[in-house]
C-alpha cells in the first residue's frame, strides 16, 4: 500500500482564487506555460461558504484561452441545478462537497451522465467515514486542509494523517481514484501532504505571488513533493 503513490501521477494545480482577477487569462496562460498540470477554479455561492466568486461565464471565458484540463469545484448550495452549466462551459471535473447536498449518489451519476468527472469534496471536521459509499463510483476525493472560503489561510496540522486514512479508505474500495489537498499548501506542506498519500496539490497563494513567479513556485512546489516521494526524502 505505501508505494502506491509512488506510481500515480503527481499534479500540481493552480487556484486562481488568489491571482489578480483583473488579468485571470493572464494568470491562466502563465500557470500553463509553467507546467501547470490541472487548473483549479473555485466557486463559491455566498451561502455554504462566506465568499462569492464567479460563475459558468468566467469558466467559459478561460475555457477560450487554456487547454488545461478544469477542475472546478463547486463549494455552493443546490449544485445539482448548475452541473451542465458548469459542464458545458468547459469543467473536465467537478468537485462537490458532500456536506452540500442531501443525496450525493444521484449528484454523482449526474456528474458523470452530463460528461465530466464526477468527484467529492470534505471539509476539515468532516469525518471520512462519509466517504465510504461514494468512493466506488468516484474519479478523485478531495481534502481541505483549510475551512473553505478564502485563499491564503493556513494549513491546518491535522490534515496529514486525515489524508493518510483516506488514502487507505481509497486503497481498499478505488485504488485508482486520486486523492487531491487544497490549502494551504506550500513548500513544507507539500513534500507532508504526498507524504501522507495525497497526489495533487491544489495552490493559489504559493503560485500566484509576488515573491516568484508561477514557473519558479510551480518548481519549488514540485521538486518538494517529488522529493517527498522518494524512499530517502
Amino acid at each position: 500500500m505505501s508505494e502506491l503513490p509512488a506510481v500515480r501521477p503527481l499534479a500540481i494545480c493552480p487556484s486562481v482564487l488568489t491571482a489578480d482577477f483583473g488579468h485571470l487569462a493572464d494568470a491562466v496562460a502563465a500557470a500553463e506555460e509553467a507546467g501547470a498540470d490541472r487548473l483549479h477554479l473555485d466557486v463559491m455561492d455566498g451561502h455554504f461558504v462566506p465568499n462569492i466568486t464567479f460563475g459558468p461565464v468566467v469558466v467559459a471565458s478561460l475555457r477560450r484561452v487554456s487547454r488545461l484540463p478544469f477542475d472546478v469545484h463547486l463549494m455552493i448550495e443546490d449544485a445539482e441545478a448548475y452541473v451542465d452549466a458548469f459542464q458545458e462551459a468547459g469543467a473536465d471535473r467537478l468537485f462537490v462537497h458532500i456536506e452540500a447536498t442531501e443525496h450525493l449518489h444521484r449528484l454523482v451519476q449526474r456528474i458523470r451522465s452530463a460528461g465530466a468527472s464526477p468527484a467529492v469534496a470534505l471539509n476539515p471536521a468532516t469525518p471520512i467515514i462519509d466517504l465510504e459509499e461514494i468512493v466506488p463510483v468516484v474519479d478523485s476525493v478531495l481534502v481541505m486542509s483549510v475551512n473553505p472560503g478564502f485563499g491564503g489561510q493556513s494549513f491546518i496540522e491535522t490534515t496529514p494523517r486525515k489524508i493518510f486514512r483516506t488514502r487507505r479508505l481509497l486503497d481498499r474500495w478505488n485504488p485508482s481514484c486520486s486523492l487531491a489537498v487544497d490549502g494551504g499548501i506550500e513548500v513544507e506542506t507539500a513534500g507532508r501532504a504526498v507524504e501522507a498519500g495525497a497526489d495533487t496539490l491544489v495552490a493559489g497563494s504559493s503560485v500566484f505571488n509576488e515573491q516568484g513567479s508561477p514557473a519558479e513556485n510551480i518548481e519549488r512546489l514540485r521538486a518538494a513533493a517529488t522529493e517527498a516521494r522518494t524512499p530517502d526524502g
